[in-house]
């Protein structure tokens, strides 16, 4: 397996980006019912959310206080069948904890002590319209992605024919050049120069960097905005990466793969995707070598692989060969 070259072990860094609590409601469409001291402030670090159901009977002993807490239907039908004394002293205990914020889930009643106790301790109270099992899951699938261990990778990231592509080398080999060509040819752009990477589960995605998104640097020329001069449909956000192309000079006497047996892997966080070793001399089509290495690795995925056709077929008529000539 192709591991990281020694320059990218060297520099790049693994790091995890906090998830702003205010930004989570937005993104989320949640309701702020009572707007806690630390709402503008408060990071969240974990993916997991909390439905307290040992803590509504006072038991805390494994109680994790940096996850959201989320109140559904049977919390509540339980909570509502409590005198409300009782009821005060739980969600008193609750609201005690440095909590980011509660969440009561299908837009039900809120009971007034909540309310109550939620502003008496600072604590964001929230409330969404979506089941308890769809806002659960919408919540731990986007904090796994804003969580998700990020690099940075000096490279160029491209869709190309619905896969991501991300195409590294050595500064002036020929990458931005070569993602001009492919524009020109119908493909998107995500990102140039510089390409942040995220590892989702066993995926990664790879996206732009604020201030360099839509943007290309080519040599002679400078920074041209691609999304103004191809147009919208250049230009993409995000990519799954699929596939990843090494663009070196061409060596004189270096041997180089012909039949594509060779299914060699380049690791990033963890995760290993097929690598394409592509040399680089004045005219060769870099474009058009791309693209085909591209739908050569989707055929691959679907299990078809020409190389080891090709040499089942040569290894097979080389017997018959044989044998008709021992016959003879």
């Amino acid at each position: 397996m192709r591991r990281c070259r020694k320059e990218d072990i060297m520099t790049e860094k693994v790091r995890r980006t906090p998830a702003k609590l205010h930004q989570l409601v937005n993104d989320m469409g949640l309701t702020v019912l009572v707007r806690g001291k630390d709402f503008d402030s408060r990071e969240i670090t974990v993916s997991d959310v909390n439905r307290p159901a040992l803590q509504l009977v006072g038991f805390y002993q494994y109680f994790e206080p940096q996850r959201l807490q989320i109140l559904g239907k049977s919390e509540i039908t339980f909570l509502k069948s409590m005198p409300i004394q009782e009821r005060r002293r739980v969600f008193d205990d609750l609201l005690r904890c440095e909590i980011p914020a509660l969440i009561i889930a299908r837009g039900l009643d809120i009971f007034p002590e909540l309310v109550e106790l939620s502003e008496k301790h600072e604590r964001t109270l929230l409330r969404s319209e979506a089941t308890t099992v769809e806002i659960t899951s919408r919540i731990i699938d986007y904090l796994n992605r804003r969580l998700a261990p990020q690099i940075t990778r000096h490279g160029v990231l491209m869709n190309i024919y619905g896969q991501g592509v991300l195409m590294l080398g050595d500064s002036g080999v020929g990458k931005s050049e070569t993602a001009i060509e492919l524009l020109k040819r119908g493909h998107r752009l995500v990102s140039d120069d510089a390409v942040e990477i995220r590892r989702v589960s066993d995926l990664l995605y790879g996206a732009a960097p604020e201030l360099i998104q839509h943007y290309i640097e080519i040599r002679g020329v400078g920074v041209i905005d691609v999304q103004q001069l191809f147009g919208m449909g250049a230009v993409q956000f995000e990519t799954e990466i699929d596939l990843v192309i090494n663009l070196e000079q061409w060596v004189d006497g270096k041997f180089y793969d012909r039949l594509g047996l060779g299914e060699e892997k380049y690791e990033i966080l963890g995760v290993s995707r097929p690598i394409v070793t592509i040399p680089v001399r004045p005219g060769r089509n870099l474009a058009g070598i791309v693209e085909i290495a591209t739908m050569k690795n989707r055929q691959m995925k679907y299990g078809f692989n020409a190389a080891r056709d090709f040499v089942t077929q040569f290894d097979r008529r080389v017997d018959e060969m044989m044998a008709n000539a021992k016959e003879k």
